[in-house]
């Protein structure tokens, strides 16, 4: 393997690494791939709207963006996670525990000492699955798992194994229709555009890419890797976080097993979309047409009365088969990782 010398002076190609590190910093998903998963979805849509009256409609369409909101808010910091070839499974009960924490103490203190303090769990988590991984370099796999067992236990003691109503009026984030769209569907929005921002042209955007590509080489040119990765671990707690509130505000009320698979169907959608598991790959467009997806399946089952425990082996079926494209697809391209 060529080595890196410590004469900046000295001649000779870069090394392979680098160079890899310096080419995978192009992000996202080539039209062509896109456009595969597009024509899945356009089938959905056909298939669907040929099936069911009801479901080529604005108002459907809009239901479909509501439910696939608070998935798609913790899928974006997810694609940054996948793309840097780490991952986050402890949102679902990271969205649980922020949304029984606002209820509790909003019952006590008041709503916005309830927000706050929500957010700042959030923010406490995201911190401590970056630190564990980071810094104690627990795999991101086992740290995740573990936090989403510890956080669903914390979860069930501070809310007492019961739902807890929110009293006051918090209904407006999850059910309010500025200009007549749902407001879940437009923070989406919001969140998905800083994100594409944050991923195609920014240097923290292709930091993930360059360390999800080879680590190692990316931390000989000068990339700080495990500040980037601490921070996408704690943007992962926010989205989850504001997920949680979300959910908590449509409810009226803070449910200890809220959310639960969640992470499921962020994984699902992310990789779907086109993120590799092993890193350096992966897109916002790809995760939101992933989304659009199993959005517009769920959908389609609901309004033809199919039992919703097919829902869960949709979207379990569809894991797998994006897992295996995946896999296949880098047995079939050319080695870049040295």
């Amino acid at each position: 393997m060529t080595q890196l010398t410590s004469d900046p002076q000295a001649a000779g190609p870069p090394p392979v690494e680098t160079t890899a590190v310096l080419t995978a910093t192009r992000p996202g998903r080539s039209l062509p791939e896109l456009a595969g998963l597009l024509v899945v979805l356009v089938v959905l849509i056909g298939f669907f709207a040929w099936r069911s009256p009801y479901f080529f409609n604005v108002d459907n369409f809009l239901n479909i963006l509501t439910a696939i909101a608070v998935t798609g808010i913790i899928a974006m910091p997810g694609t940054m996670l996948l793309v840097s070839a780490q991952v986050d499974l402890s949102v679902g009960s990271a969205a649980a525990f922020c949304g029984v924490v606002l209820a509790v103490v909003a019952e006590s203190s008041g709503l916005a000492a309830g927000v706050l303090v929500a957010l700042l769990a959030g923010l406490a988590l995201g911190v401590a699955n970056g630190f564990l991984v980071t810094v104690v370099k627990v795999n991101a796999l086992i740290t995740t798992l573990g936090t989403l067992a510890v956080l669903r236990g914390f979860t069930q003691l501070t809310a007492d194994g019961q739902t807890v109503l929110l009293g006051i009026g918090f209904g407006w984030l999850g059910t309010a229709r500025p200009l007549g769209i749902p407001l879940p569907v437009i923070l989406l929005a919001v969140v998905v555009a800083a994100s594409f921002v944050a991923m195609r042209y920014t240097v923290f955007g292709r930091s993930l890419y360059a360390i999800g590509a080879n680590a190692a080489a990316a931390r000989l040119v000068g990339i700080r890797n495990r500040a980037v990765i601490f921070a996408a671990f704690v943007l992962s707690g926010l989205a989850a976080c504001l997920a949680g509130l979300i959910l908590t505000s449509q409810l009226s009320a803070a449910s200890p097993i809220a959310a639960s698979g969640l992470e499921l169907s962020v994984i699902t959608a992310i990789v779907l979309g086109g993120a590799s598991l092993s890193g350096g790959r992966g897109s916002v467009g790809g995760t939101i047409v992933g989304l659009v997806i199993i959005g517009v399946l769920n959908n389609g089952l609901i309004l033809l009365n199919v039992n919703t425990f097919w829902q869960d082996i949709a979207r379990g079926s569809l894991l797998i088969l994006a897992v295996s494209f995946d896999q296949l697809r880098q047995r079939l391209q050319p080695n870049t990782r040295g």
